[in-house]
């Protein structure tokens, strides 16, 4: 755990905060402890496979690490977010600021408990504060966040590897943007010394009079005495105002489109080619199988290592050893998804923090991003349960409870998953909208 703990303070200081001053050190403090705590379910997943440790000392730890990760995004991140956010208010005290935030936690706690309403999970009959009504309330939340990246991701990722969705883009399209632009630029800039030189003349022909005097003047009076129509001129230059706006978001984005296509044609470029027909098929796949699910209601029994087993000896006729593949077959794919659930949220995490922090609100975000960490986390042990052999889902399903009802997790997984995909999809069509230039806008 302490490794742990110094990779999330090195990703902290090294990633996220590599451009801002670190002021408050328990900001960085909170976000090492619940990515270490994070990363300790997926240990603990990892050495019920290959059986280390007693039993017993494995569910003490599964308890343990359970208790205070939502200890941690129930109480102290919480609590820590709601201080921040208050205290950056000048004109309330250090008292006022105590009384907020106890109301603010309490209201999120409240919040946090009517989440069960709407949703089959545990009732108060099963306790208030424990480990399993924690567990069923923040996965909600963090499996919606879980879907809406997964589906987002299945669908973009394809989109921005693949070279079938690279626009051709000639250089001749390039140049003759780049005149137009620079002829709006030019336009535009004649246009605004039109209007300072006749708002010159004016004044300098007409002294200055009482502003009320003006006023009136200028309703009656639109030209200068150079004939210049000011109020004309304006909406002239507003329009090429927005004229040279839609010009440079477009050239940008043939550059950017030019860019893709020289980085396609490198061994690079068609390595990712390659993954991303392979992750359109899985997309397409992933989207037809929640079709099945939600329609049908269906949840799947087995994880994909037994099954994939049980065909190769039953169907394929091979003669293998099933406990033995089962075992490290599960435990390569088990650490497949640990590696690239922790690699794509810490990239996600990092993308997320560049585009909406400052300087001022950095470390409010990091608390913010240190709450989605340890849900996600939370719920991806959840989740990851249906992904392991029968005998390995024993302590997961002993530490949350039997009474928790995991069908409901993986059903809303696939919905949201859903809608997150099909959404992505409408999204990038509408934004792939054919370019034209044309030359007779230049003369």
């Amino acid at each position: 755990q302490m490794l742990f703990f110094a990779g999330g303070w090195l990703f902290f200081n090294r990633e996220l905060f590599k451009h801002y001053e670190i002021r408050h050190i328990s900001v960085q403090l909170i976000f090492s402890s619940t990515f270490a705590l994070s990363i300790t379910m997926f240990e603990l997943i990892i050495f019920e496979i290959i059986d280390v440790l007693e039993s017993s000392s494995r569910y003490f730890h599964w308890r343990l690490g359970l208790t205070l990760l939502l200890f941690m995004v129930t109480a102290v991140i919480p609590i820590y977010i709601c201080h921040s956010v208050i205290h950056s208010i000048s004109f309330f005290s250090d008292r006022w600021v105590r009384i907020l935030t106890t109301f603010c936690w309490f209201v999120f706690l409240y919040g946090l408990w009517r989440i069960g309403e709407p949703f089959p999970l545990l009732s108060a009959s099963h306790g208030i504060f424990t480990i399993e009504q924690g567990v069923s309330r923040i996965s909600v939340i963090g499996v919606t966040v879980m879907a809406i990246l997964s589906g987002f991701g299945a669908v973009n990722y394809p989109y921005t590897s693949m070279t079938y969705f690279i626009k051709p883009v000639s250089r001749n399209d390039i140049i003759c943007l780049e005149r137009r632009l620079a002829l709006t630029v030019d336009m535009l800039t004649g246009k605004k010394r039109r209007i300072s030189m006749a708002v010159y003349n004016h004044n300098k022909l007409h002294p200055t009079k009482p502003r009320i005097w003006e006023m009136l003047t200028s309703a009656v009076q639109r030209n200068t005495s150079s004939g210049e129509d000011i109020n004309q001129l304006k909406q002239e230059v507003y329009g090429l105002e927005e004229l040279l706006r839609s010009v440079f978001l477009e050239l940008s984005s043939l550059k950017n489109m030019e860019e893709r296509q020289r980085w396609s044609q490198t061994l690079k470029g068609k390595y990712f080619n390659v993954l991303g027909h392979f992750f359109s098929v899985y997309c397409v796949y992933k989207i037809f199988m929640c079709c099945i699910n939600i329609i049908f209601d269906r949840v799947g029994r087995k994880d994909p290592v037994t099954r994939g087993l049980e065909i190769a000896i039953h169907w394929c006729g091979f003669d293998i050893d099933f406990a033995f593949w089962n075992q490290h077959i599960s435990f390569l794919l088990v650490g497949c998804i640990v590696v690239t659930s922790i690699r794509g949220l810490l990239l996600t995490l990092t993308k997320f923090f560049y585009r909406i922090s400052s300087s001022k609100s950095s470390n409010i975000i990091v608390l913010i991003l240190g709450q989605i960490m340890g849900m996600y986390f939370c719920s991806s042990v959840l989740l990851m349960r249906m992904n392991m052999p029968a005998e390995y889902r024993v302590i997961i399903t002993e530490v949350l409870g039997n009474s928790i009802q995991f069908n409901f997790y993986h059903r809303w997984f696939d919905v949201i998953f859903l809608v997150s995909a099909l959404t992505t999809i409408i999204v990038l069509y509408l934004s792939r909208k054919p370019f034209r230039v044309d030359d007779s806008d230049l003369h």
